[in-house]
């Protein structure tokens, strides 16, 4: 998560809430150490409230959490929008989800890029915990997206579309992976270029 805009704005809250204060440092502290190793009294220290703040605005650490992975996946939609305002076809829109990845990865953080912050948080859950499933969901809707570009893209070919759909979101994810172990977008671009590629011959 960046450090600035890693909370979601909410309807009726005001810039520098308790709650959008607690889900800043949640961001931040999450990404950067981890959701096990990121304690209660670590976030509201550094939010700067009284930790009944915390419990007067979510039920428990887990409530957080799943308000931190659903403000991070709002969040990477608003990239993802932003670059679809320039797609004018079904190949360009299926681009515009990796460079939402690579816009993901250039923000501002503040230990450096550590990787997908929803994977990162999914693999320190267990197992039904339904955080993973909001996890799973965002990754389920990237597919989406790029199976309704890759639909215009094959009009008449829905099978084959999902299914470059799914290709390409294997090498997405991928790429974030070795992205995040190495500290930089440099895969994201690679993966990028190796869709374009894989996209002019359909």
């Amino acid at each position: 998560m960046s450090e600035t805009g890693t909370a979601a704005k909410r309807p009726g809250t005001r810039r520098g809430t308790a709650r959008e204060k607690l889900l800043a440092a949640a961001a931040r502290r999450f990404y950067a150490d981890g959701v096990a190793a990121t304690g209660i009294d670590t976030i509201t220290a550094e939010a700067g409230v009284a930790k009944m703040s915390l419990y007067n605005n979510f039920s428990s650490k887990a409530d957080l959490v799943r308000a931190y992975l659903d403000a991070r996946h709002e969040e990477w939609l608003d990239l993802y929008r932003r670059r679809l305002e320039r797609v004018r076809d079904g190949r360009e829109g299926a681009l515009a989800v990796f460079d939402a990845y690579a816009d993901h990865a250039a923000r501002a953080y503040e230990y450096g890029f550590r990787g997908c912050g929803l994977l990162n948080a999914a693999a320190e859950l267990p197992a039904g915990d339904e955080g993973r499933a909001v996890v799973r969901r965002h990754k389920e809707e990237v597919e989406s997206l790029l199976a309704g570009h890759l639909e215009e893209l094959l009009p008449g070919r829905p099978g084959e579309a999902r299914a470059v759909a799914e290709h390409l979101a294997f090498l997405l994810e991928g790429a974030m992976a070795r992205a995040g172990l190495e500290g930089a977008g440099t895969r994201l671009e690679h993966a990028r270029a190796m869709a374009a590629d894989l996209l002019d011959r359909l």
